[in-house]
This record gives C-alpha cells, sequence and structure tokens, in this order.
C-alpha cells in the first residue's frame, strides 16, 4: 500500500539515495508494480514558443541572452503553427503537450493573450496542456486554467543551497511562489531538476525533499541530465553517470509514490538498455520528439520502437482524471 508521506528528513531520504543500487532499484520497482499499470508511460511533447532572447542568467540554458551560443532567436509562435505540432505529437504518440517560452516571467501583455489562445486551441485537442513561461501571478496562473490549462512546470534545478550556485537573477523563494500560485488556481503541478550541474548528493536529496514535502506532491517529478552547451558557464561540464540517473530516478519514486517521474533531457546520450534500468526504478513518462525545446531528442519513431522492446504502452490523457478547471469547461459546452 503507498502511502503519501510529507515530512521526510534529509537522513531519511539519504538512506534511500545510498542504498547498494540493486536494493534501490528494487525497492522503487516494487513500489512501481503496487500500479497495476505499472508499463504504462506518459508520451510529452515539448516544444518551443519563443526560444531565446531570455534576461536569465541559468548557467546550464542556451537561451539566456547574455550566453554566445548558437541559438537563434525566434519570436513568438503564431496559434496556427502550435496547433500543427500538437497535432503531429499526438499522431506520433503523445498524450500532452508542453509549451515552452524563454521569459522570466510572464507580462499581461498581447504575447500572453496569444498564449492563452494557444492553450484554449490545444485543449480542444483532448491533449494535456502544459506550460513553462517563468514567474507568474496567481492572476496569470487563473487566466492559464480558465483557458483550459492542465499542468504548468516551474522546476527547482538544484536545492536551496546551491541554487544561487546557479541562478542569480532570481530566488529559491521566486520558484516556489510561482508553484504556490499554479496551486491557487488550482491547475497541476509539474516540477523537478536537473542533475549533473556540479552538484553535491546532498544538494540532490534537498532537492528531493523540498517536493516531497509539498502540502500536495507534484504531480510530475521531471528528472533531467544536463545537456552541456558550448557557450554555457557549464559547457564543460561532464556527462552525469547513468547510475546517478536511476538513483535519482528511484528515489523520487519511493518518497513520490504517486507522482509520475519523467525521464526528461538527456535521453538522447542513453542506450536503449540504460533507459529500461530508468523506466524499471519508476520513471513512466518521457518527452518525445526530435528537441526538448533547443536540445536534441530521440525520434517518435524510435521511442516507439524502444516501447514495442520493452513491452511499453503509452498512457492516455486525463489518466488520473481531469482537474476543476476542465470539468467546468465540459460542464458548459
Amino acid at each position: 500500500m503507498q502511502v503519501l508521506k510529507h515530512d521526510w528528513t534529509t537522513d531519511e531520504i539519504l538512506t534511500i539515495y545510498n542504498k547498494p543500487f540493486l536494493d534501490l532499484v528494487y525497492e522503487a520497482a516494487t513500489i512501481q508494480r503496487e500500479n497495476k499499470d505499472y508499463n504504462e508511460v506518459q508520451i510529452s511533447s515539448l516544444i518551443s514558443i519563443k526560444t531565446g532572447g531570455c534576461a536569465e542568467d541559468c548557467s546550464y540554458c542556451p537561451q539566456a541572452a547574455r550566453y554566445h551560443t548558437d541559438l537563434d532567436v525566434q519570436a513568438l509562435m503564431q496559434v496556427n503553427q502550435v496547433v500543427d505540432a500538437a497535432v503531429k505529437a499526438k499522431e506520433g504518440g503523445a498524450s500532452r503537450l508542453c509549451m515552452g517560452a524563454a521569459w522570466r516571467e510572464v507580462r499581461d501583455n498581447r504575447d500572453f493573450d496569444r498564449v492563452i489562445d494557444m492553450v484554449k486551441a490545444v485543449n480542444e485537442l483532448d491533449m494535456e496542456v502544459c506550460c513553462t513561461l517563468g514567474m507568474l501571478t496567481e492572476n496569470q496562473a487563473q487566466r492559464l486554467a480558465d483557458a483550459g490549462l492542465y499542468a504548468y512546470n516551474h522546476n527547482l534545478d538544484t536545492s536551496e543551497e546551491d541554487y544561487k550556485r546557479i541562478i542569480t537573477t532570481r530566488t529559491y523563494d521566486d520558484r516556489l511562489n510561482t508553484i504556490k500560485n499554479v496551486r491557487k488556481a488550482k491547475l497541476t503541478v509539474c516540477s523537478g531538476g536537473i542533475v549533473g550541474l556540479g552538484e553535491t548528493v546532498e544538494d540532490r536529496v534537498s532537492m528531493l525533499q523540498t517536493l516531497a514535502n509539498m502540502e500536495k506532491h507534484p504531480e510530475s517529478v521531471p528528472i533531467n541530465a544536463l545537456v552541456p552547451v558550448k557557450g554555457t558557464p557549464l559547457e564543460n561540464q561532464p556527462l552525469i553517470p547513468i547510475w546517478e540517473m536511476v538513483r535519482m530516478i528511484a528515489t523520487a519514486r519511493i518518497i513520490m509514490p504517486k507522482s509520475v517521474v519523467r525521464l526528461s533531457a538527456g535521453r538522447n546520450e542513453m542506450s536503449t538498455l540504460e533507459q529500461a534500468f530508468c523506466f524499471m526504478a519508476g520513471a513512466n513518462s518521457i518527452f518525445a520528439g526530435d528537441k526538448l525545446l533547443t536540445t536534441p531528442n530521440p525520434a517518435f519513431v524510435d521511442d516507439m520502437a524502444m516501447f514495442e522492446l520493452l513491452g511499453l504502452k503509452s498512457r492516455e490523457a486525463f489518466k488520473n482524471g481531469r482537474p476543476d478547471n476542465l470539468k467546468k469547461k465540459e460542464l458548459t459546452t
């Protein structure tokens, strides 16, 4: 029986994380298999609706305006372009579309009005619609909810103690306040972090502790492996060993047993066998499509071949039911 706990101590999570590898994977796999649909994996597609020119200084991100990368800055996409991308993603097996904009924060202007129209349009395709647009206010979160948004992504990236080493243009509290505003609008929360930034094991555990001790666990917890990009401060950071990714996924699965744990950035550098270990350890979601915002990602066809090999099947949209904002929409149409 999976019991949700919200008062994890650092020592408790460290003990889990540092278990002998096979014991850790076995425990996480056992928890995963308490769910009768343990072999279902949600396929999400992530598109960059506005690329580059961001005012933030996230050390890992090629979209920061201050870094000299090969990224081409692109203006906000048109609604019809997003709908075309969503249709293509759904045909490829995706049940969720996440739209990312390289903004520090949401501003109440025509661009945000267009994003609202994007949310409405993709929602008509019966897909879970997610946005990651930077910081937002309670009122902005409510506007997104009213438009039919299903989830909002706002990653913690690393621990509160390590945060200033990675980002100086916003605070950890800024991150947490945005998540609180998302909750007030009764949207589902997507929040996780990045492994391989040069953080310590204690930093990883601290980040997971922050997520697991929230009043409500994030419905989706993405675990990303850093993809070093030339021109960013972390361009020479070595790739994280797969064993560390598996440990993070397994620990997240054990302490947040009901959350969807997403194997996110970094899959392009993983073999099918390495990804299989991640699924065994509790990952039950991936981003599919040839790009994650601006970094390479396996193609849909390759992922479908992997699913067939491993006996996995794609998870349908709204598996755990529709949130209140979408139920209201159904009742009024």
